[in-house]
């Protein structure tokens, strides 16, 4: 009986591994091809040793550039970006690492994310000051942007944006993330991410964002929000200390999900008041992702703070 036991593990053992082989191989020659099949739909900008994927349509001002979250690219903005673009210059980009854009320095904190995107907007040409919208993790990298740039940001728009005063519980969600996101990094270098397909796109998304769904959830892509959720706890501080600087700033608009916890809408009107044309806006949906579930929402709020500045 043991012998037999034995047997049948190494026999399942051997099936994984080659699986796995097969997996891998075929995940690598598919991401031979996938310059072709995806190519970038925006262009590559160099930041300073590192190129990032920069997408801009439309003309008018002022500028509007979208932050996306957590394990998401500009594709996630497909929809808003397309309404927003009559009558507005719209740019939406990939962090480092993620989808299009090459791999860059770390640690990945929302402080360094903030210093690249200014870095990609002067480079790219496109002048502020901005109205900068940031969804989820999004929402502390516009936020660092206003802190530090004030003479550059126009106004925020935050959509369900991360809570920077929840410590408590990113030491304890920042490394069951970080393991699942390794998990998931090596689900993508065999296939499987690859093949699970329309299962990792939020059900609201466009046809552009799903067909691009192999480069917008690869490797790469698992990899670097790793990095940005193992710094989440620095990127948190980092926030904090720079709370001060929001007070009297420009108009805020912070939109959050109906039928959250009482603390989610504290955190919202706390970053609300803290400047003199700030206001909290709930969705009609309990869904993170407001801007798939209600993307006229989120479009009326960026254009009412574009608006606001007179541009």
């Amino acid at each position: 009986m043991i012998v037999r036991a034995r047997r049948l593990v190494t026999w399942c053992a051997g099936l994984v591994l080659l699986s796995a082989c097969a997996g891998l191989g075929y995940e690598t020659a598919a991401r031979r091809d996938d310059a072709a099949r995806y190519p970038p739909p925006g262009r590559l900008v160099d930041v300073g040793g590192h190129r990032l994927h920069l997408r801009c349509t439309g003309s008018g001002g002022p500028v509007v550039v979208l932050e996306a979250g957590l394990v998401e690219s500009s594709a996630s903005w497909d929809v808003v970006q397309r309404r927003l673009s009559t009558g507005l210059r719209v740019c939406s980009y990939d962090r480092a690492g993620y989808a299009w854009s090459e791999e860059g320095p770390g640690p990945r904190t929302a402080g360094r994310a903030a210093a690249e995107l200014r870095a990609l907007l002067a480079a790219a040409g496109e002048p502020g000051p901005y109205v900068l919208a940031g969804h989820s993790y999004g929402g502390e990298i516009v936020r660092l942007f206003a802190a530090r740039y004030r003479d550059l940001t126009a106004g925020l728009v935050l959509i369900d944006a991360t809570d920077e005063e929840a410590v408590a519980a990113m030491r304890v969600s920042r490394p069951l993330v970080a393991a699942q996101l390794t998990a998931n990094q090596a689900l993508a270098r065999i296939g499987l991410l690859r093949l699970a397909g329309d299962l990792l796109v939020p059900g609201d998304a466009t046809p552009a964002a799903r067909a691009a769904a192999p480069v917008v959830y690869g490797p790469g892509s698992m990899a670097a929000a790793r990095a940005e959720a193992w710094a989440s706890l620095d990127s948190a501080r980092e926030v904090a200390a720079a709370a001060e600087e929001e007070r009297g700033g420009p108009p805020v608009v912070v939109v959050i999900p109906s039928g959250g916890p009482p603390s989610a809408r504290d955190q919202a009107g706390r970053v609300a008041a803290r400047s003199t044309r700030g206001r909290v806006v709930v969705a009609g949906t309990d869904d993170h992702y407001v801007q798939y579930r209600q993307p006229d929402l989120v479009v009326a709020a960026i254009r009412e703070t574009a608006a606001s500045t007179g541009r």
